[in-house]
């Protein structure tokens, strides 16, 4: 894999699974983002979002139709395009538009592919995949985050409709988005007894009690949530009733394969500057490369890297999830790069520093560490 200065990676590593068709899906998406996003990502840091142009520009060239069946306007593509795709985005150093993107993308839109009526993907497929409505998923809450059976918002049958009340948080893509996909407790007496429903960001008693600051992910709008007494019809029912605890576990599996795409291609990225950064900077005599201890650590860390990727793939092809590890590797790999650009890296010019903060959310979201290494657990010990 080669690299240009800060720009990202350039070439793409094939693997068992990789066919023309992913490979040429990589090398456009490392174009986009090497022409269209890093360029400009410092000002959308500042900013705190990414365009809606550059949205629509990427809905324009059907980068958010890779899933998409293709009586629906997409190519009918399965989980290893969403993984080529993630891993793609990843090299864009900037995680707040990576999740920007993904959120839209393989987040929420799997919940109305999988779940949606005809009417309902008549109505809303269009302009989701022109980059026109963007989306986002509101599941977490201030008391119910990984535990999304643990949620307290609350659908009322209302006339023929639905009558919505509590609060969402850490909500990405609410403050400038259009669509949320709100999950609600609709069946009281059950724990899983939950509904997901469509609401637009204009429905009278939808707002955002405040945009959150957070540590990374800066040009990624994020928000708390308040639905008061926020009425939508039977027809914005997304899924089945009662049934939304299944269906969100469903479509978690895709949101948590992109992440560890995102981590992949962001650590390969990190892995890159930092060796490219060692070799010119001098010390001791000689260059930092020259210092077994810090090759030795590099090239552990490209090692972990190499072998998430092949079972991210390898997941991927299977059509299950890679998370815990991934993510957690992502992490390693950008404390020994920031720790290897030594003074540098810790200052907030830097490409590491930023990435540094932005990986830190990746144990923690679309399922904390904690909580799916509990999953394997159970299955390893009953």
């Amino acid at each position: 894999m080669t690299i240009t200065a800060e720009t990202g990676t350039v070439t793409a590593r094939r693997n068992v699974h990789t066919t023309d068709v992913l490979e040429a899906i990589y090398d456009h998406t490392v174009e986009f983002v090497a022409n269209e996003v890093i360029p400009h990502g410092n000002a959308w840091e500042e900013a705190g979002k990414v365009p809606r142009e550059v949205l629509r520009q990427m809905g324009a060239l059907g980068m958010f139709s890779l899933r998409v069946p293709e009586e629906h306007g997409g190519l009918g593509l399965g989980m290893l395009a969403s993984a080529t795709y993630a891993e793609a985005l990843g090299t864009s150093t900037y995680g707040g538009f990576e999740a920007t993107v993904l959120v839209h993308s393989d987040m929420a839109l799997p919940h109305l592919l999988n779940s949606g009526t005809p009417e309902q993907l008549e109505r809303w497929l269009p302009p989701v995949l022109a980059g026109e409505t963007i989306l986002s998923i509101g599941v977490t809450e201030p008391d119910a985050g990984s535990d999304v059976a643990g949620l307290r918002t609350t659908a009322v049958r209302d006339g023929d409709g639905w009558r919505i009340n509590g609060r969402k948080t850490f909500i990405t893509n609410a403050v400038y988005g259009d669509l949320v996909i709100v999950a609600a407790r609709t069946d009281a007496s059950e724990r899983y007894g939950i509904s997901m429903f469509l609401v637009p960001t204009d429905t009278l008693g939808f707002a955002v009690a405040s945009k959150l600051d957070k540590h990374g992910w800066l040009c990624s709008d994020t928000a708390e949530l308040t639905l008061d007494d926020v009425w939508v019809g039977a027809d914005q029912l997304l899924g089945t009733e009662h049934r939304g605890f299944q269906e969100t576990m469903r479509n978690f599996q895709n949101e948590r394969m992109v992440l560890v795409g995102m981590a992949v291609g962001a650590s390969q990225v990190a892995l890159d500057l930092t060796t490219a950064y060692c070799s010119e900077r001098r010390a001791f005599g000689g260059h930092l490369s020259d210092l077994g201890a810090i090759r030795q650590r590099l090239a552990m860390r490209q090692a972990e890297v190499d072998a998430v990727r092949a079972s991210m793939y390898h997941a991927a092809w299977m059509g299950d999830g890679l998370k815990a590890f991934g993510a957690e590797v992502a992490n390693r790999v950008m404390y020994d790069c920031l720790q290897f650009h030594g003074g540098m890296g810790y200052m907030r010019e830097s490409t590491i520093e930023r990435m540094t903060r932005d990986a830190r959310i990746l144990p923690i979201g679309g399922g904390a560490t904690e909580v799916l290494l509990e999953e394997v657990a159970k299955r390893s010990f009953g």
